[in-house]
């Protein structure tokens, strides 16, 4: 996966900024950045599109940037020099996404039927923007696009927001969302930075999901292990659960055969996605023991009350 596109699906969530102003672009994107998101794809609907593109890629480094509504092969040079490091069109102009591929540019082309998002796979994009994604079916339309377009990724704008972000980004040929929900442009006009912080980190939570998905005990050896795990569904009725190093008590309670990591045990969290999850909690400061990684779980390093923690893919 290229690696603009890469990072993309690991913030997961990318707002999307019509700016009124170059002055709100940087207080803007800081508060992005705290909230846990950043990215920002910059409409050319406004005339100060390019001068904020130009503004954030120099004060705010960190921030991916894209730049969204371009129309025109000059609108995507003019983006592309000021630091925009994809570029989002709201429908499909195969000249327009030739030049950008052309120059190396991530394009991601607005598509609304199959027969689009066709065209412009074979024409090299990675991925397509899905727009106006719920007013053309939402997730429901793309699962059955997705039965035969497999290798077709999406973004999808338009009608996402709190509420339904996670039905987008629970399938898996959606590589993110963009929305304005967290960051909304009466709040923008009124300079109302912390509330957009705020906003930001409830959508990087909404987006995770993390919930308590079992307890794991260390024991000694494997008779130790079943005496836990039978007393535990005596007690409770859990369903007793063998596994090849664990019992599970039902599923909340995981018997180990032999003391694994912890002094105690463990504690698994599980996750929306594993990926975008080790993304943000990196950003946190969050160290990862990459000796432990598989396909949907992985150890974090170190241990909270004598157990270790584990996250694992829902």
């Amino acid at each position: 996966m290229n690696e603009v596109l890469k990072r993309v699906s690991d913030i997961g969530i990318i707002p999307v900024i019509a700016f009124n102003s170059v002055e709100e672009a940087v207080p803007l994107c800081e508060a992005l950045v705290a909230g846990g998101l950043p990215a920002a794809e910059v409409t050319f609907r406004t005339a100060c599109a390019e001068d904020c593109i130009k503004i954030i890629h120099k004060e705010v480094p960190e921030m991916l940037l894209g730049a969204g509504t371009v129309l025109t092969i000059d609108q995507a040079d003019r983006a592309m020099a000021a630091g925009a490091s994809f570029i989002v069109a709201p429908g499909y102009d195969p000249q327009v996404t030739q030049h950008v591929i052309d120059k190396g540019g991530l394009m991601m082309p607005g598509t609304a039927s199959a027969g689009e998002m066709q065209q412009a796979m074979n024409q090299g994009c990675e991925v397509v923007k899905f727009f106006p994604a719920e007013a053309n079916g939402g997730v429901a339309m793309l699962k059955n696009i997705g039965a035969a377009l497999k290798s077709c990724k999406w973004m999808c704008t338009g009608g996402v927001s709190a509420k339904n972000v996670n039905d987008y980004l629970g399938y898996d040929q959606i590589v993110a969302v963009g929305g304005t929900w967290m960051c909304k442009s009466d709040m923008i006009k009124a300079g109302q930075w912390d509330e957009i912080t705020a906003m930001c980190k409830e959508a990087v939570k909404t987006m995770l999901g993390f919930s308590l998905a079992h307890v794991g005990i260390n024991c000694k050896n494997e008779v130790e292990a079943q005496r836990a795990a039978k007393t535990l569904c005596a007690f409770f009725g859990f369903d007793y659960k063998p596994g090849n190093s664990s019992i599970f008590a039902g599923g909340a309670v995981e018997c180990m055969k032999a003391p694994y990591l912890g002094e105690n045990g463990h504690i698994a969290i599980a996750t929306n996605n594993l990926d975008r999850a080790i993304y943000h909690l990196s950003r946190q400061g969050v160290e990862f023991d990459e000796s432990t990684r598989k396909p949907k779980a992985i150890y974090l390093k170190g241990e909270v009350g004598g157990f270790a923690l584990h996250l694992v893919q829902k």
